[in-house]
């Protein structure tokens, strides 16, 4: 098997050349890249924490990945095996309320809310790459996993801060109490 290779080129008349078809495919994809990426910031605004779960709304999803809400939920709903409860869930009236809520408005239409969202968790959001098969919509959740990726990642690095933390607190009171101790030895 010849691995493809992006610099490949040919000999014509004693000069390289690469092959035109190559180059405008490059041109393409990165022109297309550049379309799709966004600031990660944009992503991280549009992740909620609900039931525990950190969760992106289909309105946000539908809003990156430049569809109507509906054309998302019909194409979910086509494919509800592919989302079960821990993959995505619909939003109760409280907690839709409890979201209206802390963005400070019950401007039902500012906010699109007339029916209750779709949360999507990590895994749902996954699942729904391969449901909408758009090339946006692979490229928007290939950087969504990434960000989840990084979150992870810095979930567990604090948490061992935590944990060494906590070591250095226990070896600082069992010192306390060794110190304690000698003093009232030496007051003896």
């Amino acid at each position: 098997m010849i691995p493809f290779n992006l610099n490949l080129q040919n000999e014509i008349g004693g000069t390289k050349m690469s092959p035109p078809i190559l180059k405008e495919s490059i041109k393409m994809k990165k022109k297309f890249e550049e379309e799709v990426l966004l600031p990660d910031e944009v992503i991280l605004s549009k992740i909620y924490l609900i039931r525990g779960k950190k969760v992106m709304l289909d309105r946000d999803l539908a809003e990156l990945y430049k569809v109507e809400t509906k054309q998302l939920k019909r194409a979910v709903r086509r494919n509800i095996k592919r989302f079960p409860d821990d993959f995505m869930f619909e939003l109760s009236n409280e907690e839709l309320e409890n979201w209206r809520y802390q963005f400070g408005t019950s401007n039902i239409e500012k906010f699109g809310l007339r029916v209750k969202p779709f949360a999507f968790t990590e895994y749902g959001l996954l699942m729904l790459a391969s449901v909408l098969n758009s090339e946006r919509a692979i490229q928007i959740n290939i950087q969504i996993a990434r960000i989840f990726s990084r979150m992870r990642t810095m979930i567990e690095s604090h948490k061992e801060i935590l944990r060494k933390l906590e070591q250095l607190e226990k070896k600082d009171l069992e010192l306390d109490e060794k110190v304690t101790l000698i003093f009232e030895y030496l007051k003896e």
